[in-house]
């Protein structure tokens, strides 16, 4: 089968296109011809920073993560899934798991799911990995239709699923964003826009909470940007963050009574723990898209496979808004 794979870890040109074998069947899982996958920030750190990641995998590597496909082989033990059955899911790209960067993958049947109806091949392929992140960030939070919700950064991937997933649990949502062409996208996702470049933090905590701050700010931005979502947040209020890998001054959270949940979704791909709550997530998130709450944003220019590097130096610009989608 073609593949792009990566014999060395470094800037974006290190992707070769090669054939290699088609991945064997194998008990609890499924084989699946991939229509689409999509690329995360973590794809891009694997490629970049290599073995200085301990989920980085051996060379030779195929990379990637997200994926949308049809089932093309089911291994024994498998009932939930049959040939021909449409899916998506989060199945490889670390570790020892073959990556979704080539044209079919065997992935754990507990880590996919049916991909939602309403949904494109390519619409469901930007969704598992970003979608698994805001749902488990904001069940832990314990969001309910009495809240306040901030999202920092609602036009980025993580972002602009967890404005759906929060508005469709009753929330009010506000929402960071420092482009113009992003206020009406977030609005239209049912958020209320915040520029931060020209409102400070205590100007739009007191113009949207009269100064109390918001009950649950989901940080997808992360690094020193967590700061201020101690700053944005109210008193024993809950911090959500996806990037959360350096040293950082806790003091604010500590003097505000805050609960910081780190979510890191990749753990039951690494330690093949409790890998059936993704399949789970994936179900209610394939739901509450047909239910028409929740639609995937994609990036303007469309990437086939061979131009995966392309693709990743166009999530590095910080240009992109929603995901970037790779049509294999």
């Amino acid at each position: 089968m073609k593949a792009m794979i990566v014999n060395a870890y470094g800037d974006v040109d290190v992707f070769e296109a090669a054939q290699i074998a088609k991945p064997e069947i194998k008990s609890g899982h499924v084989r699946i011809k991939i229509s689409a996958t999509s690329v995360n920030t973590v794809d891009t750190m694997i490629r970049a920073m290599g073995k200085d990641l301990p989920l980085s995998p051996e060379l030779p590597a195929v990379l990637g993560m997200d994926f949308a496909g049809t089932v093309e082989a089911v291994g024994e033990g498998v009932f939930a899934f049959k040939v021909g059955d449409e899916v998506y899911g989060c199945a490889g790209g670390l570790a020892d798991l073959q990556g979704t960067l080539a044209e079919y993958i065997v992935a754990d049947a507990k880590l996919i799911a049916l991909k939602p109806k309403t949904m494109s091949m390519r619409e469901a392929a930007a969704l598992p990995l970003v979608g698994i992140t805001a749902y488990e960030g904001l069940m832990r939070a314990g969001v309910k239709n009495t809240n306040t919700v901030l999202v920092q950064g609602g036009a980025g991937g993580v972002g602009h699923i967890a404005i759906q997933i929060a508005k469709y649990l009753g929330a009010n949502v506000y929402t960071t964003v420092g482009r113009e062409e992003h206020i009406s996208l977030v609005e239209r996702l049912g958020a209320t826009p915040i520029n931060y470049r020209t409102e400070s933090v205590p100007d739009y905590v007191e113009k949207h909470t009269a100064g109390k701050g918001f009950d649950v700010v989901f940080d997808s931005v992360g690094g020193q940007n967590m700061l201020k979502s101690f700053d944005a947040t109210a008193l024993n209020g809950q911090v959500i963050t996806t990037v959360s890998m350096l040293e950082l001054d806790l003091t604010q959270a500590h003097f505000k009574g805050l609960s910081i949940h780190v979510v890191f979704m990749l753990i039951p791909m690494l330690h093949n723990l409790k890998r059936e709550e993704h399949g789970k997530i994936l179900c209610e998130l394939a739901k509450i898209a047909d239910a028409g709450h929740l639609s995937a944003v994609l990036d303007g220019p469309e990437f086939t496979l061979n131009e995966i590097g392309a693709a990743h130096e166009r999530l590095a610009s910080g240009k992109a808004t929603g995901k970037i989608v790779v049509s294999v």
